[in-house]
C-alpha cells in the first residue's frame, strides 16, 4: 500500500524535474532578439553605414531571384551563451528561409564576445557544408575583422556564401555531391494523394480558393517581401550545420 502511495509522488517528482529541465534548455537560447526588419543588422555599429546598406541590398536582390534567404545579423553579446546554441534557437525563432525549403543562412557575428556563427538551414546542408563555412570564417571574416576591416570582410563572406549557392564558387569551395532526397513513406504518400484529391474537388466546387491556396503554398506562405523592411521568414529549421570562429 505504500509502495501504491509513494509512486505517485516519485512520478510528479519526475515530471517537476524534467519541466525545470526544459525551462533550463529553454533559456539556453535566451536573450533572443526580434526578428529583422532588413537582411542586414548591425545593431553593434561594426559597419560603415554604406557598407551596411549595400550588403542589405545585395542580400534582398538575391533572395527576390534565388528564393534563397541570406541574413546577416550582428550584435554585441550573446550573454553567456554558447554561440552554437544560440544561433539554432534564435534561426528557429526568426523561421529564416522558405516554408517547406528551409533555404534560409545567417551569418551571425557577436562583436563584444569576437565570436561568430554561420547557421545553416537544412534545404542549403548541403550547398554550404560546415567545411565550407569553416573556411568562409577562417580565411575571409577571422583575418578581415583582425586586420580592422570589417566591411570588406562581411561583403567578401557574403559573396562566398552565394557563390557557393549558386554553383559558381571556386574549385577549393566547391560542394560535395548533395544529399539524396528521401524517400516517401506509404503513409506520406496517401496523404499527399488525399491532399491532391481535396484540391481537385475545391477546384470544381471552388476554383477562386483552389487557386488562391495553389498560390499561398508555391510562395512558401509569405505575402511579398519587396521593399526595403520587408524581410519575412516561413522556414526557421536548422540542424545545427555551420561553422563558428573567433577573432
Amino acid at each position: 500500500m505504500k509502495k501504491r502511495k509513494l509512486f505517485p509522488g516519485i512520478l510528479a517528482g519526475a515530471l517537476l524535474i524534467l519541466a525545470l529541465g526544459a525551462n533550463a534548455r529553454a533559456e539556453i537560447g535566451t536573450p533572443i532578439p526580434p526578428a529583422p526588419e532588413h537582411w542586414l543588422t548591425d545593431a553593434a555599429g561594426l559597419l560603415s553605414t554604406q557598407a551596411a546598406a549595400e550588403i542589405d541590398t545585395r542580400l534582398q536582390a538575391y533572395e527576390q531571384s534565388s528564393g534563397s534567404q541570406l541574413l546577416v545579423y550582428i550584435g554585441k553579446t550573446t550573454a553567456g551563451v554558447p554561440i552554437e546554441d544560440w544561433a539554432v534557437s534564435v534561426f528557429q525563432a526568426w523561421k529564416v528561409g522558405r516554408q517547406g525549403l528551409d533555404n534560409g543562412l545567417v551569418l551571425f557575428i557577436m562583436a563584444e564576445d569576437h565570436r561568430m556563427r554561420i547557421e545553416v538551414g537544412y534545404g542549403l546542408e548541403g550547398l554550404v557544408t560546415d567545411a565550407l563555412a569553416g573556411r568562409i570564417i577562417n580565411d575571409v571574416l577571422v583575418p578581415g575583422l583582425q586586420k580592422g576591416d570589417p566591411d570588406g570582410a562581411v561583403s567578401q563572406a557574403v559573396e562566398r556564401v552565394i557563390a557557393a549557392i549558386s554553383g559558381t564558387a571556386e574549385s577549393g569551395d566547391q560542394k560535395t555531391e548533395p544529399k539524396a532526397l528521401p524517400q516517401l513513406t506509404w503513409m506520406q504518400k496517401i496523404i499527399i494523394g488525399i491532399m491532391i484529391i481535396g484540391f481537385l474537388l475545391l477546384l470544381i466546387t471552388n476554383p477562386s480558393l483552389a487557386f488562391y491556396l495553389l498560390f499561398t503554398i508555391l510562395s512558401g506562405g509569405r505575402g511579398g517581401g519587396g521593399g526595403r523592411g520587408g524581410f519575412s521568414g516561413g522556414g526557421g529549421r536548422s540542424g545545427g550545420g555551420g561553422a563558428s570562429g573567433s577573432w
